[in-house]
């Protein structure tokens, strides 16, 4: 399966040639692809400068987008606040809180993507537990995702004869 991969990935270069020599190689997967260099493509048996020369750039684009992937897919969930009466929360204060963590993440404006990865190190926002729950809950309404149906969940049946 990860040959199909890198399979995938030259072909999309137009160098599907190279498939088996990369996997006898050992690139077999996409991460052990990053680590490319020219003696590697020398052992590949890539030999023609055109070639070389395109598997270089997508090597440095695999690694610009693992970069640029990497700053934004992590995030914190932010401790509750402790408030005098801990059981009731105001509509007011959650209101407040959250529509201060919205305009901090979207009060930016947009960035062409060479300066992104920079400016999303910058913009980093901690939401609170129940407005990162809101914001899950909706994007998955819009896209039309029930987690509750498949391919999200599969029964089984309850048989006794299995």
């Amino acid at each position: 399966m990860c040959a199909n991969i890198v399979y995938e990935w030259l072909k999309t270069l137009q160098l599907s040639q190279y498939t088996e020599s990369f996997v006898d190689n050992g690139y077999d997967d996409l991460e052990v692809c990053k680590q490319i260099g020219d003696p590697d493509l020398d052992a590949i048996g890539v030999m023609i400068p055109q070639h070389r020369k395109k598997i270089h750039d997508a090597v440095h684009r695999l690694r610009e987008e693992e970069k640029e992937a990497a700053s934004g897919l992590y995030f914190t969930l932010e401790p509750q606040v402790a408030s005098p009466t801990p059981d009731i929360y105001t509509s007011h204060l959650v209101d407040q809180y959250e529509t201060k963590a919205w305009k901090e993440a979207q009060g930016h404006k947009p960035v062409s993507r060479s300066n992104r990865s920079s400016q999303l190190s910058r913009s980093l926002v901690t939401y609170p537990k129940l407005k990162l729950k809101i914001m899950i809950r909706d994007k998955l309404i819009r896209d039309g995702v029930n987690l509750s149906k498949p391919p999200y969940s599969k029964k089984w049946p309850h048989s006794p004869f299995l």
